[in-house]
């Protein structure tokens, strides 16, 4: 039976969509983290040159990850409601701008943690680092210029040509270790080169990224609906959803 997907561009449908699938993905997730935690701190290899200090790559590289897909993906959404003109677009990429600045800020605190015993200092102005920075500002400047705007469709629009001028950060921070000579190490996982590490890293890593992605879609199905629920409240569905709860 076929599926009509433009059913759930309405937000009335997207909202009651998002309510059955958040269960779904928010046990997926602690099904994945405690998995992944497990392989990672207990299951995983000691590195020889590393020692046990290294396992914190098992939050940090995933944290790094999502903090860069989470933006593309918040930019496509917002690029989709400027130029479409769609409502549920743009509350998607107002949902995910928080989920992508927390994971922007567990990055680069998990790599000042881990860089201390490597580098021997928390921070350095590294072009990976310092782009990473940009990243969280640009999050930050994201939700802080919607926060701003009063009328929700200006503030959709401002929010959306930021977040797409700030798409050119991304391949200068996933680039930044091949373009410069940075201190950061380079990557340990390509699509285009075997893993520079052992299969049980690779595994626990893997489904650590996995598990940032349940959370991440849990949150922002969640997060949509709340926001749904604040814009459309003046709608007869929204009022009718109010009397069926009370």
């Amino acid at each position: 039976m076929a599926i009509n997907w433009f059913k759930y561009s309405s937000p009335a449908s997207f909202y009651s969509l998002a309510g059955k699938l958040t269960p779904i993905f928010s046990v997926t997730a602690f099904i994945l983290f405690a998995v992944g935690l497990y392989i990672s701190f207990f299951v995983a290899p000691t590195d020889f040159q590393q020692s046990e200090a290294y396992r914190i790559i098992f939050i940090h590289v995933p944290a790094a990850w999502m903090s860069m897909f989470l933006y593309l993906v918040m930019a496509g959404w917002a690029a989709i409601g400027l130029a479409f003109n769609t409502r549920l677009s743009s509350m998607i990429a107002t949902a995910i701008a928080p989920t992508g600045a927390m994971f922007t800020f567990l990055a680069l605190w998990t790599g000042a943690l881990w860089g201390k015993p490597m580098w021997g200092t928390w921070w350095v102005w590294d072009a990976r680092l310092t782009s990473e920075l940009i990243l969280f500002f640009l999050y930050i400047g994201f939700m802080a210029l919607q926060a701003a705007i009063d009328d929700p469709r200006r503030a959709d629009k401002a929010g959306a040509i930021l977040a797409l001028v700030g798409v050119i950060n991304i391949p200068i921070i996933y680039f930044s270790v091949k373009w410069w000579n940075t201190l950061h190490q380079g990557a340990s996982v390509s699509l285009t080169e075997s893993p520079k590490m052992a299969a049980t890293m690779l595994t626990g890593m893997l489904i650590m990224s996995l598990a940032c992605w349940m959370y991440s879609i849990a949150l922002v199905l969640i997060r949509t609906r709340t926001i749904i629920l604040v814009r459309e409240r003046h709608t007869v569905w929204v009022s009718e959803l109010h009397k069926g709860a009370t």
